[in-house]
């Protein structure tokens, strides 16, 4: 089986817009295989930092590339990421984490040499990928795309609450002042803006739960499939 037989659903959308809790949903409920391709911009950062890399040093980022080993568990929440065999969860979801994945991910040549780790998440039955790229350069051949967006006091908001659901301290007005400056350096770099695919079907999560959002999404997937 090819990497055409494998259906693939992207999701893609700013910081704290509920993506990846969608992805492991519809992932779950698929029995699909999960990347969280936000942990691998996190995970490359993180490394960059305990090395003691500057993050705009892209030279030095893409020899880190040489010996990049991680992994990811199904956790019952959120996916479980590993760096060189440590579980880094914990330390990947706080906000100093997001803004040093933005920063690495402004690279060209970092995102060119993160695509093939991404892809090898590719295998049957299906793939659920959420990311800010997935269905633009990732998966541009992905049957489902889908890109999720919010309010950027409604991100904050659920950042905070989550941030605090995992024993760590936030600020909301310091959350969303992060996301807002996130937001526009996503939106503005050259490699890979963060943009909705021209396919994808986009969904204003402002006013609507996970549960609702999660339905939508099964629900277009059935549809249509």
């Amino acid at each position: 089986m090819n990497d055409q037989d494998v259906i693939v659903v992207t999701i893609d959308g700013p910081g704290g817009s509920g993506k990846g809790s969608l992805a492991l949903n519809v992932a779950s409920a698929l029995g699909f295989h999960l990347l969280d391709s936000g942990a691998i911009y996190r995970l490359l950062a993180l490394k960059a930092m305990r090395t003691g890399i500057d993050l705009d040093d892209e030279e030095a980022l893409l020899v880190l590339l040489d010996d990049f080993d991680i992994r990811f568990a199904t956790g019952d929440e959120l996916a479980i990421a590993f760096l060189d065999n440590e579980d880094v969860s914990a330390e990947l979801r706080t906000e100093k984490a997001g803004d040093a994945a933005s920063r690495v991910a402004r690279h060209g040549r970092v995102r060119a040499g993160l695509l093939a780790v991404q892809r090898a998440f590719c295998q049957p039955p299906g793939l659920v990928a959420d990311g800010r790229d997935m269905g633009t350069a990732v998966f541009p051949e992905a049957r489902f795309k889908f890109f999720l967006c919010a309010s950027v006091e409604i991100r904050a908001q659920r950042r905070y609450k989550q941030l605090i659901n995992m024993g760590l301290s936030a600020n909301i007005a310091d959350l969303q002042a992060d996301m807002s400056e996130r937001d526009e350096r996503d939106l503005n770099r050259e490699a890979s803006p963060l943009l909705p695919a021209e396919d994808a079907l986009v969904v204003d999560s402002s006013l609507l739960n996970l549960e609702q959002v999660t339905e939508l999404v099964l629900s277009h997937i059935r549809n249509n499939g």
